[in-house]
């Protein structure tokens, strides 16, 4: 029977092993590229999202969103919407009814992404929301998915610059580990829902290690 936290403290995140995507990574630089991804991924009944932006370290307007992944369970794909904008075949994708899309702050993400095109997501899936019928309060991706699976997501390529001319190697792989792991979440909320194997211990993490 699995332990699951109400909350996760933070600092409990730092001893656990690391969690990290170790699929197919598929940069998109075109619009052609762009099609022919979105084809492949409408293939799919559920998809992983995520959104990366190029920080902002001084006062000013807010960058637009520079990179889109989309996952599935051995394949990421990294749109640079910084290169090829919003497309319409990813607007095509965004608010297909048939594949269902995942992913954790969507309401952000959206209203990132509809800077850049006006459009209505449809058939898509808040983790933030899914995951309250286990008991579990914390809202971040990193503690929810440490909570589920006793592994950490690292953070450390967050606040890098995501329009760079070229992603780095660690870039991609953070940024494709966030996207992938919506989808285990997804299925490890529904196994647990469905066989309530677990059991829900009313402190942080941390509280019960100390014991």
């Amino acid at each position: 029977m699995k332990t699951l936290y109400t909350k996760y403290d933070k600092k409990t995140l730092v001893n656990l092993p690391k969690a990290e995507f170790e699929g197919r990574i598929i940069v998109i630089q075109s619009a052609g590229e762009a099609r022919r991804a979105v084809d492949y991924l409408l293939r799919f009944p559920r998809l992983g999202i995520d959104t990366e932006t190029r920080p902002n370290f001084k006062p000013g307007p807010m960058h637009s969103v520079a990179l889109l992944q989309v996952a599935t369970p051995d394949t990421c794909f990294l749109f640079r919407l910084n290169q090829i904008g919003l497309p319409q075949c990813l607007v095509r994708l965004l608010t297909d009814a048939s594949s269902q899309k995942v992913g954790l702050s969507l309401h952000d993400d959206w209203a990132q992404l509809k800077r850049r095109v006006e459009f209505e997501p449809v058939n898509y899936v808040e983790l933030q929301d899914y995951v309250k019928p286990l008991g579990i309060e914390d809202m971040s991706l990193q503690k929810i998915y440490a909570n589920l699976f006793g592994r950490k997501i690292s953070k450390n390529q967050r606040l890098s610059n995501w329009e760079a001319d070229v992603l780095t190697e660690p870039q991609k792989r953070y940024a494709a580990t966030d996207a992938w792991t919506c989808l285990q979440m997804y299925d490890e909320i529904n196994r647990l829902l469905t066989t309530r194997d677990y059991k829900l211990v009313q402190a942080e993490a941390s509280t019960l290690s100390a014991d």
